[in-house]
């Protein structure tokens, strides 16, 4: 990978680590709080949206097939998030999750869009999962029911983060749909979605509005920049790379569970992240 690329992955693994912190820290669950932090998203970004459907003549039939698939997906995996940090520690969560969505994003990069990795970057590839998995399993605190709970949960989001991570991959390399384009979509679909039930307890809506505005307006912004560069990065060097190399940011995850939330086995989760970076290192060098 180019210096731009690994670049751009360090950054949004900076900003994808800063969003999930928050929101386990905001401690708030529901489709209200999602649906605020859709709001903040497609507002924000909106101009920028607009302005690449227009300027690159986008066709819309095409956008509302990619974005609604994607739209639906990723739904699905916030919602699984949110229910995984509510019964688990996000050190046994964040870091299983995004172990099984990079190795299942490599599988199936390499049998669905036929790319074809070298060994370097291969072996990268897997010492990144493997760190991520030493990390995973250094943050539970024993085989308790919400440890397994969050072991469950970390899987089942991992198979999401593979699906979206290959369907979104998939329209901007095959299907020549413009990051912009698709991503700022995909959350104005993701808005309608949720909106439903979000404005079905407008009262509780407003309360979840009043407490956690801040932490809806840090995951509207971080969540969308940080997913949006990967999409980038994506058209800059194939997906079997860049899938787990931007899971850098389960490192900064680890050691926030720690500093933040006091969970346990901190050296065990500094030996993870040793290995994650090493790992990452190698995709750089492949």
């Amino acid at each position: 990978m180019t210096v731009l690329v690994v670049a751009i992955v360090a950054v949004a693994a900076i900003a994808h680590a800063a969003w999930n912190l928050t929101i386990k820290r905001a401690g708030t669950t529901g489709a209200g709080f999602l649906w605020l932090t859709f709001v903040v998203g497609t507002v924000l970004f909106a101009p920028f949206g607009l302005w690449s459907i227009v300027s690159e003549h986008v066709d819309l039939a095409r956008l509302a097939l990619f974005a609604g698939v994607s739209a639906i997906i990723q739904v699905g995996y916030f919602l699984l998030l949110q229910a995984g940090y509510r019964h688990g520690d996000v050190s046994v969560v964040y870091p299983l999750a995004r172990g099984t969505g990079p190795l299942l994003s490599v599988v199936f990069a390499i049998v669905l869009l036929g790319e074809r990795p070298g060994f370097v970057a291969l072996l990268g590839a897997a010492v990144v999962i493997a760190g991520v998995i030493v990390i995973g399993v250094s943050g539970a605190r024993s085989a308790t029911a919400p440890s397994r709970a969050g072991i469950l949960f970390g899987l089942a989001i991992g198979v999401t983060i593979a699906a979206y991570t290959l369907w979104d991959a998939a329209a901007v390399t095959i299907g020549g749909m413009p990051v912009l384009a698709l991503y700022w979509s995909s959350l104005a679909v993701q808005l309608l979605l949720l909106a439903p039930a979000a404005l079905r307890d407008r009262p509780a809506t407003l309360a979840v509005a009043r407490r956690h505005w801040r932490a809806a307006l840090v995951v509207g912004i971080l969540s969308p920049l940080a997913y949006m560069l990967i999409l980038f990065a994506m058209q800059l060097a194939p997906v079997s790379l860049i899938a787990p190399a931007r899971e850098v940011s389960v490192v900064l995850v680890g050691l926030g569970g720690w500093l933040l939330f006091r969970e346990p086995h901190p050296v065990r989760r500094l030996v993870g992240a040793g290995v994650v970076l090493v790992g990452v290192a190698l995709l750089a060098l492949g």
